[in-house]
Formats: C-alpha cells, structure tokens, sequence
C-alpha cells in the first residue's frame, strides 16, 4: 500500500488485518454503522486496491479472454464493460471478474488473493503464435469504490464535468484534484456507485479529496456483510471448484452463443437439458449460524451455509439449497436455528428465474 494512504488511512482510525500484514487491508475505520448508513442513503469509500487488477494487451487479447471466460469479449467496444466468470475445464468456478475495455488493452478486476492464480491461468493458454501480453498491474494501482446514491453529487461538488454513463461508455478517464485516474459505473455490488482505478501515487490525494469532500470511509467488515446481503459470490465461499456459474446465480455473465470456451460444453449441457440441481441463495435466520452447517428441511439435508453475517435486517447467510427442495419463501433448519430462504439482488438465474 501507498505509505501515504496508510497514515491517511491510519489517522482516520482505520483497524487492520493482522492475518495480511504485506496487504494492509482497513477491516474498519471503527464507524461501522455510520459507514454502512452512508453506503445506503450517502456516500461511503472503500479501499479496494487488494483486489487485482491484470492487463492484456496485443491484437489478439479480446479474442483469447473471450476464450478463456463466461462472457462475450469479442463483442465488447472501447468504454464498454462487463462482467465474466474464469472457470476450469469442467466449468466450476474459479472467480468473478470485470472487464474494462479501452482502446487498445482490457483491464481485468479480480477478487482479492485470485490474481496470481489467474495470471498462471491465462499465461498456460496463450500460444506461440498468439498476440497477446499479460501484465499483473495490481502493486502499481489503487482501486477504491464509491458506494451509494449520492456518489454522483460528490463527483459534481468536487468539480468532475461531463461524467455521464451509457451502453456505450461505462467507464472513461476524469481529472480529480489533479489526478487522471478511471472511473466506472458500478461500485462492484448491487448498490449504486463507482469504481475508481489509478495509479498508486494517487491514491493518497484521490482519497483526501473524497473523504474530505464527505464520502465515509467503509472498512473491508462492512464491505463483507454488504456483498453477503446482496449475495454477491467471493472465492472460497461460494465460488469454489464444488460450483459453476449457474448454480451460483450467476447468469448474466453467460453468454450462449458465444462459441467455444473453457467449460462451455458443460454449461451449454446444464442449461439445455435444465440439469442445475442446487442454487445460491439468501437465507433469513433466527440465530447465529457458522459457514459449513448443513441446511435441512426436516430428516433432509438440503444444501449448506457458504457465507454468515449479522446484518442490519438481522441475521443472514448465502447458502446452496438443492432445486427440487424448493426455493423462495422456504422453511429450513440450519443447524439447530430455523431460517426461510429469500432472494438476494446480485444473483440472477436464467430459466430458474
């Protein structure tokens, strides 16, 4: 991390993980409730820049990521973005990660901990003859997401022009405070916002201007129990090699038609012959619960509990349940603690839904 970043960040009373010394990741600025208000109804900042960020670039990389993940690449234009799951050759899931195209290379935001093993991934399939060069890009950038609906007005009161989002531009490069850095539409959940990625030298300026112009610090704690609520799926939770795309409600990074790619046949297989056989969703509890518990519907084991947090609406946790056990609006066991299955915002699910 930017030592400048770290006494900003320091300063304003953030708490580290002990466990990832090398990553200095702020698991709270010990305004927990106040920072999750703000994700809600105002403006929060959360550091993302333990996530990885890989680039390809060379005349043949929007061909060969297509290759190699969920989504329609090659369809993509400079401005545009989306959304694509890296899965093995069986398609089960490895991580899900967003896609910048520009001009003349794609930015690759991957979770935390995923980019080493996706740059060993990608390089394993790039060829001889392939135009194509890889760079992991992740020590020399800073990436932090604004969350909330009143993101937009912060950007307006701190002086950015002409930001505007469409089909066609999801993301473009803006003048913060002296800084060029990229902003894109979405803040990586559910809730609106943005993503910002620039070069770690900024990093500092970029978040003193933020904060000082109201946005809230929010700490890794709160970015968990916010992805879980919306059932947002992290690796080694819910995307693991027990999983594909589908079952993980993750349809809209499916493209059918896209040809041939790592696990297609596979998941062209479950969606034509209507073979997903257990889905992720959100379960309201009574109790506290450890991710692991099995999920009963009476003597029947179900699924089990991927993901737990105490949530402002209360208790709450992402489990995999099987189809045929039912869906919304189920009554289950989790443990010893009762529990009803409920929708989660992130996830989408095809001809489930």
């Amino acid at each position: 991390m930017n030592p400048e970043l770290l006494a900003i960040q320091k300063s304003s009373g953030a708490i580290f993980d002990d466990s990832q010394p090398s990553e200095k990741i702020a698991i709270s600025f010990g305004n927990d409730a106040t920072a999750l208000t703000a994700a809600t109804a105002g403006v929060a900042l959360c550091d993302r820049s333990h996530w990885g960020l890989i680039q390809l670039s060379g005349g043949d990389r929007l061909r060969f990521l297509h290759n190699q993940s969920t989504n329609n690449i090659q369809m993509l234009k400079p401005g545009q973005s989306c959304d694509t799951v890296f899965v093995t050759s069986t398609a089960r899931t490895i991580d899900l990660a967003t896609v910048y195209v520009t001009e003349d290379k794609l930015l690759v935001l991957v979770s935390p901990n995923q980019r080493q093993k996706l740059m060993q991934l990608l390089d394993r399939y790039i060829f001889p003859a392939d135009k194509v060069e890889l760079e992991d890009l992740s020590d020399a950038t800073a990436i932090f997401s604004l969350i909330g609906p009143k993101s937009p007005e912060l950007l307006k009161q701190l002086g950015v022009k002409n930001l505007s989002f469409s089909e066609q531009t999801k993301h473009q490069i803006i003048d913060l405070n002296g800084h060029q850095l990229r902003i894109a539409e979405g803040s990586g959940l559910v809730t609106p916002g943005y993503t910002l990625i620039m070069p770690n030298d900024a990093a500092a300026t970029v978040w003193q201007t933020l904060t000082n112009g109201g946005a809230v610090p929010l700490g890794e704690n709160c970015w968990e129990q916010l992805r879980i609520e919306q059932g947002r799926p992290a690796p080694d939770y819910e995307l693991t090699e027990d999983y594909n795309p589908l079952e993980a409600g993750l349809w809209h990074t499916l493209s059918f038609d896209k040809g041939c790619y790592i696990g297609q046949e596979t998941i062209a297989r479950l969606n034509t012959y209507k073979g997903v056989k257990q889905q992720l969703w959100g379960v309201q509890l009574t109790a506290p619960v450890e991710p692991g518990t099995a999920v009963m519907v009476g003597e029947d084991k179900v699924g089990i509990v991927t993901s737990y947090t105490n949530s402002n609406t209360g208790l709450f946790a992402l489990a995999y349940i099987r189809t045929k056990a039912g869906g919304l609006g189920l009554k289950v066991q989790v443990g010893n603690v009762a529990g009803e299955v409920v929708d989660v915002p992130f996830l989408t699910r095809g001809y489930l839904a």
